[in-house]
């Protein structure tokens, strides 16, 4: 059997911390924005964190598992 937990929520943060497409934290003129599609480095370095931050806490904490087969 497969696990794909790990997977389906790499994807999914992946899609919805991407940098503009939602959200975007921080911008020059505010603390947020929602769908600039405008990216900085600062708000890429945000957002990975946010992303490692979360990806950990599901997956290891948590112990989220999908099994397919």
């Amino acid at each position: 059997m497969a696990d794909w937990g790990p997977v389906f929520m790499d994807v999914v943060l992946f899609v919805l911390l991407t940098p503009g497409l939602i959200v975007q934290i921080p911008v020059r003129s505010r603390l947020a924005e929602f769908a600039n599609m405008q990216t900085s480095g600062i708000s890429i370095f945000v957002h990975s964190i946010i992303y490692f931050a979360f990806i950990s806490i599901l997956l290891l904490a948590v112990g989220i598992h999908i099994y397919a087969g």
